[in-house]
C-alpha cells in the first residue's frame, strides 16, 4: 500500500492521522471512560498520542501489515476517533478491527458509518474473506454494533486482555464476506 487510502462517507472523512492529531487523539485516549474497553491502560501524557499515531503508521510497514485510520466529521473538520483493519494475514485472507470513538460522539452512527466503509474497502482492497473483532462482554453498544454489521459471535477468550491492572474476558465475533455480501 502506497498511498494512504482515505475513504468518504456522508458524515465522515476517513484519513491518516498525523502529528496535528495528537492533542484530540491524546483527549480521546485519556478519558478513561471512553477507553474502558480499548484494550490499553488510559493515556496520562501528550507524548503517548504522539507514539500511538507513529505506532499505526508503522502498521502498513509490517510484516502483517494494517491500516488506521482518523475519524473526521466532514461538517466541522473534527477529529472524533480512530478505526482500522489490522494483523492481515493475506494467506489466509483475514484481519481484525479495533476502533475507538470520543465520549462526545457516542450514539450518533458514527462509528457504525465509518467500520461501514473501512470493512467495504479490506473486503474489495484487501481481497478479505474473514474480519475478526474481540469485544469486553460488557460492551453491550460495541457488540450490538457488530452485530448490526453483521458480525457474528464465535466464543469467548476467557482473559485473553490485560489492561487497568486486570484480566478481562473477550468476545470472538468474525464477518464472513458471503456474509455482508449475501449475493456476490
Amino acid at each position: 500500500m502506497e498511498k494512504f487510502p482515505e475513504l468518504n462517507t456522508p458524515r465522515l472523512l476517513l484519513r491518516e492521522l498525523g502529528a496535528a492529531d495528537a492533542d484530540a487523539l491524546f483527549a480521546i485516549h485519556s478519558d478513561a471512560e471512553a477507553m474502558q474497553w480499548f484494550g490499553t491502560d488510559t493515556m496520562t501524557e501528550r507524548r503517548q498520542a504522539e507514539q500511538l499515531i507513529a505506532s499505526f503508521a508503522s502498521w502498513r510497514l509490517a510484516a502483517n501489515p494494517g491500516t488506521r485510520w482518523g475519524i473526521q466529521r466532514q461538517d466541522s473538520g473534527q477529529l472524533i476517533g480512530s478505526c482500522g483493519l489490522f494483523k492481515w494475514n493475506r494467506n489466509w485472507r483475514s484481519c481484525s478491527l479495533g476502533c475507538e470513538l470520543a465520549r462526545s460522539a457516542w450514539g450518533q452512527g458514527f462509528m457504525q458509518e465509518a467500520l461501514h466503509a473501512i470493512i467495504a474497502w479490506g473486503f474489495a482492497k484487501m481481497q478479505l474473506n474473514r474480519i475478526e473483532a474481540q469485544i469486553n462482554p460488557e460492551n453491550h453498544a460495541s457488540w450490538r454494533m457488530a452485530e448490526k454489521l453483521g458480525f457474528r459471535q464465535e466464543g469467548t477468550l476467557l482473559e485473553a486482555g490485560y489492561w487497568n491492572d486486570k484480566f478481562h474476558d473477550l468476545r470472538q465475533y468474525a464477518l464472513l464476506k458471503r456474509i455482508y455480501y449475501p449475493h456476490q
